[in-house]
Parts: C-alpha cells; structure tokens; sequence
C-alpha cells in the first residue's frame, strides 16, 4: 500500500505508475482518494478544534464552580454537551472515511522499480540469464505422471475418488523422493545462514488483507467456514504475518527465516488444472525463504534470494533460467519479480519453479511492520522466494533425471537423503 502522503503529493506519478501497469481503471481512484482525504483531514481538524474547547471549557466550569457562579457553570456544561454531540458524529464520520481510504488505497498497486520492463502480461517478460544446458534426449520423455506411473510412484485414480482433481497420492520411492528434495531445500538454506521455521498453516483474515491484494486473495485462499481463519496459500503468508504489529530494533535486522508447509490454493479461473497432470494443483508442499530488511538493503537481498533457488536448482543437476516480470505481470503489492523456470526436456521449454519478490514496504505499511531506528521509526521491506515447491520441481527432476530404460538417476547431493539410493528403477 503507498503512503498516502506521497500520493497526496505526487498523484500524477502515481497515475502514470497505474498506466505502466495497464489498469486504466484504476486511474479514478487516485482522484477518489484525495477527495477523501480532504474531507477527512477537515473532519480532523473540526473535531480537533471540538476537543481543544471541550478541555477549555472543562477548565473555566472548575473554576466557575469553585467561585459558586452555578448558573454560568451550567451554561457552559450545556455548551460542552452541544459540543460533545457534534464531536460523537464527527469521530463516526473519521472512521468511516479512515475505512473507505484504506480501501481504496489498498486497491492502488504500489510504485514499481524504475528497472521493470514495461508490458501488458507475462508474454512480454524478459529472460535475464540462462543457467546449465538444456538436455535434449534422443529418445522419447513421457508426460510426467506416465514416469511416476511406471515406478508406482503415484495414484491419481484414488485421489480423484477422495478429493476429486487437483489432488493426488505420491508412493514409494517417489514419495520419498518429494521429502527428500523439501529436507535438502530446508538444510541448503539453513547452510545460508537463514532460520528454519515451521510456521501456522492457517491464517486470520487481517494478515490476508496484509499480505496480498483482493484479487488474489479472492483468486486463491480457502476460507474455514464460521471462523477467522484461511488456509495458507504459501508460508510467505504467515511468516510475514509473525511480524504484525511489531516494532523491531535496526540492529536486529535483517530477519532471515526459511519456512516448510503445505500451501491450498483454489486455483479459481486457473487454467491447466488438470486430470492426468501435477503441475497445477490444489495442495502441495514447499520450502520458502523470507526476510525483512532495512529498504536500503532489499535490493541486495533481492539478488541474493534468487540466486539461492537458480543455486538449489543447479546442485540437482537442473537448467534454469531467470525471467523478469514486466510490469503488468506483477501482482499489485509488488515492486520487483523474477522467476525462477526450469528447463523441461519433453516440452523443449522453460516453465516456472519459483517466483522471487521484492515488496518495498507494502506489506510492512498494511500490517504495521515497523523499525526503530537511529532517526526515528520507519516502515521495514520484505522480501519472499520459493526456495523448492513439489510436485512442479519433481516435473522438472523426472524430466532431466531420466534415464533411456526408464530408471531415474539421483544426483549426488539428495542421496543421503534417499538412504544411499543412487537410482530409483
């Protein structure tokens, strides 16, 4: 969410922000804003002035009182209640415009970074840098859950009957395979230097609204009927959450934290959810990495936290390459992404794995994540990443890691984590 000040003071900067995102529609609620703010900073200073005169009357009735002048002192109780009356509307009337600007504030996307490539969607992102070379087998790569399926290593039939598409059950030696890329992605990070967490998987709605846009939160988050609780979409959702209402000391900062949980989406309007397929579901698991920072520093952080998932990806033997979200890619909250795609050697293309964030201070500025520092208290940065989220990762691993008689070759670094297995066949 912008700072109000700087839309009061810049507006056309943040029209022109709404155009480089192609939400022309967007553009009247700036001028909405103002509007409201005038009428509330006006309601603020009437009741301000209200108040002031209520503490002074207040004064001279203590004084007429002790002088037993009764009759003027009753005049001005009478003042003070004509007073007090106006005062009550005035402060419902604060409130209401405080909610109604919060609400259109937090509906105006957040100023991206000036180095954001300009475009309408993600057909008009840009590729940064490629990592590893492609493989291009000489012979056929099946569809994902065909080489799970010859390995026994998946039951989509079953999870259909259970919890209809969208779910699935991993077994054997694919199964272990999921926890071990999670356990490698969870001690890859802690070696980083970064805090593991296990973090609560449901969420109230108050760190929702803090942490994502209405869109999206009405695109992807399940709500627990009658109570105050969704279920996470991702860690990043409750790990920034930790921190609502807070006041961290600088010399604290930055907060590193590397999260495991399952993640529920609703997928709603998604495209691809498909039967047969893994890649887009409604329940999953992943590693996320998360920090909040001083602003001067997220921009660093933001370099280091992709870097760790093109790293984790590479250490498994798999090509990447990281892709630049234009602006009309990017959600609403956010200033700067990049994606993470590996490199799928049955499609001959990359498809995304993970997704790294720099949010500036919106978060911070919608749950009240502050800093106190030298020069006063100010609003912290916050940053996320998808360190790993199977099943998509193992799309990838099946896909590079395949051998020509249909066994699945492990890289070196997951087999303490397969119990020595080098090979599952």
């Amino acid at each position: 969410m912008i700072d109000i000040k700087f839309l009061r003071e810049n507006p056309e900067i943040v029209k022109e922000n709404i155009r480089k995102k192609f939400q022309d529609n967007k553009l009247s609620l700036v001028d909405e804003v103002i509007a409201l703010d005038l009428e509330s900073r006006k309601t603020q200073q009437e009741a301000d002035e209200l108040r002031a005169n209520r503490n002074k009357v207040s004064k001279e009735i203590g004084t007429l009182m002790a002088q037993g002048k009764k009759e003027e002192a009753e005049d001005k109780k009478r003042e003070v209640a004509v007073g007090a009356k106006r005062l009550a509307e005035l402060e419902e009337k604060e409130k209401e415009l405080e909610e109604k600007i919060t609400k259109v504030m937090m509906s105006i996307p957040n100023i991206i970074d000036p180095t954001v490539p300009i475009g309408k969607d993600d057909t008009e992102n840009v590729e940064i840098k490629k990592y590893g070379e492609p493989v291009f087998p000489d012979f056929e790569i099946p569809y994902h859950t065909e080489i799970m399926e010859k390995l026994n290593g998946i039951d989509l039939d079953s999870a259909r009957k259970v919890a209809g598409n969208g779910f699935y059950y991993l077994m054997g030696d694919i199964a272990r395979l999921h926890s071990a890329v999670i356990s490698y992605a969870r001690d890859f990070m802690i070696d980083r230097g970064f805090t593991y967490c296990i973090p609560p998987f449901m969420i109230r709605s108050n760190v929702v609204t803090g942490v994502m846009s209405f869109s999206e939160m009405e695109a992807m988050m399940y709500k627990i009927e009658g109570e105050d609780l969704y279920l996470i979409g991702t860690s990043e959702h409750s790990m920034i959450g930790k921190f609502i209402d807070t006041i961290v000391s600088e010399e604290e900062l930055p907060k590193t934290l590397t999260s495991y949980s399952p993640c529920f989406r609703k997928e709603k309007g998604a495209h691809g959810l498909e039967e047969r397929g893994v890649y887009r579901i409604h329940q999953f698991e992943k590693q996320e990495m998360v920090v909040v920072c001083k602003p001067e520093e997220s921009p660093m952080w933001f370099e280091k936290l992709w870097q760790n998932t093109v790293d984790l990806f590479r250490s498994m033997d798999i090509p990447v390459r990281t892709i630049e979200c234009c602006s009309g890619d990017l959600a609403d909250l956010k200033v700067k992404s990049y994606d993470v795609e590996a490199w799928s050697p049955r499609q001959k293309k990359y498809f995304e794995v993970g997704s790294c964030s720099n949010l500036g201070d919106a978060q911070a500025r919608r749950l009240k994540i502050r800093v106190n520092g030298e020069n006063g208290k100010y609003f912290a940065h916050t940053l996320n990443n998808t360190v790993v989220a199977p099943p998509r990762m193992l799309i990838a691993f099946l896909e590079n890691n395949l051998q020509e008689d249909g066994s699945i070759r492990i890289p070196e670094v997951l087999w303490p984590y397969m119990g020595g297995k080098k090979v599952i066949k």
